[in-house]
Formats: structure tokens, sequence, C-alpha cells
């Protein structure tokens, strides 16, 4: 079944007032369903107080303003509550430093037409990955081969941050069930649909690593990769996350 209605785009953020405003410009523009949302977790750099003054010429952006840094796990899912207490029946998980391009969008907005969740894949056709340096290629690239075993989860990508859920796919999942909070959120979240059955589809997409601001990757967010997806795997075999 095809799906209409408004569109949105929840960008977490901690320190990117050198994107936060262009990456706002270049997404709006794309298609008139489109809104903003940024949950801001108290960015010291003045993030917030960029949007804010957004806010007050452009009705389609919004922001939650958050106190501390909480995680990407608990900014996502502020935001999915967010937007269900709304009337949005697309929601987009994306980064907002251009690593996510603009210009695929479209490709989203065309495939969730026939699907539940549609997920950006770096590792779909070939590895499209662009600025990294080769160790963090690896550990990305082998991170996911890791997890797609220990878990059963099949896909390519199962890291990936860029997706769009239809709505119904969000309200059919616990989200304060899920304990994740790095980029392993990313892996349970998937997974979670997986397991109720919707239909997923990864689409190509070509990842430039950011040019400014810096990058939230640390070793403290690989370390709670690996331990999740044994957790996902237990929960799987006990049928909990069904």
């Amino acid at each position: 079944m095809s799906v209409s209605g408004k569109v949105l785009i929840i960008f977490p953020t901690y320190n990117e007032r050198e994107n936060i405003e262009k990456i706002i410009h270049a997404v709006l523009p794309l298609d008139p369903r489109i809104n903003v949302l940024v949950v801001d977790d108290g960015s010291p750099d003045g993030t917030g107080d960029i949007v804010d003054e957004l806010i007050k010429t452009e009705p389609r952006v919004n922001i939650l303003h958050r106190t501390e840094k909480q995680g990407l796990g608990r900014a996502y899912i502020a935001g999915f509550k967010w937007a269900l207490e709304r009337d949005f029946a697309l929601i987009f998980e994306m980064d907002a430093d251009f690593s996510h391009g603009p210009q695929y969008i479209k490709d989203f907005l065309h495939e969730i037409q026939e699907n539940d969740l549609v997920i950006g894949s770096r590792y779909i056709c070939g590895v499209n990955v662009v600025n990294w340096p080769m160790s963090r290629l690896l550990l990305s690239y082998f991170a996911n081969t890791y997890s797609r075993i220990i878990t059963g989860l099949p896909l390519r990508d199962g890291t990936g941050g860029f997706k769009c859920f239809r709505r119904e796919t969000l309200e059919a999942i616990d989200l304060d069930a899920i304990r994740s909070n790095g980029y392993s959120f990313q892996i349970e979240l998937s997974m979670r649909v997986w397991k109720k059955k919707f239909r997923i589809k990864e689409i190509p997409i070509t990842f430039v690593d950011r040019v400014q601001g810096t990058s939230k990757m640390s070793k403290k967010i690989v370390r709670e990769a690996i331990r999740v997806v044994w957790y996902l795997r237990w929960l799987s075999m006990l049928g909990k996350l069904d």
C-alpha cells in the first residue's frame, strides 16, 4: 500500500553549528511535505540557537532542546516520540553533517511506497565510503559482517543511520525497550523491525565523511556494539524481539 502525507527528517545534533543551517536549507526545498526536527543535546557551540533563529521564519523547522549529551539512540527515540504525537506519515533518521546526501531523499520516498523501512546502505553495492581512513573503513565493514553473523539480521549495513520509516512501523516498536544508545542502536532498531516481519529494503548510497565538525565515533561506542549484538541474539532466542 502506498503512503503519502507529511514527512519528518530528524537530525540529532551536538556541536553542528557549521552544518545545521546548510543541511536544513538543503532538504526543505526537495519536497513541500518535508519538515525538520533537530534534537539538540545542549550543544555548547550554539547549534540550538541557530535553529531557534531559523524557526522564526520557517514554520517547517522544529527543535527539541535537551540539557545534556545523552547519546544517539536517546536522541532518535525522543524524536520518534515527538513525531508519533503528531501527524507525520514518514519519519527519517539522517545525519546533519552531509555524510548522508540530501539527493538520496527522493529515492527513499520512492522505495518507501512498497516497504516499511528503507535503509541507505554503504555496502549493498560494493563499498561506497569516501574520505574514511582504511582503519575505520575496515572496522565498519567487519563490524557489519560480525553483527550479521551473530544476530542473523539480513542487512549489509546494519549500522547505517540513514533511514526512512513508515509511521506504522515505529508505532509497532516498543521504543522504551530499546537499550542501545550508540551506533548499535541502529542494529537493535532494525532487528526489532525485522522480527516484526516488516518489509525492509536497503538502497545504495555513497557515504561521504564530514568536512566540517568533529566525528562522534569513540572506543566506547565500538565496545557497546560488540556487546549488544550478543544481547540481541539472546533476546531473539527468547522470542523477546517479536
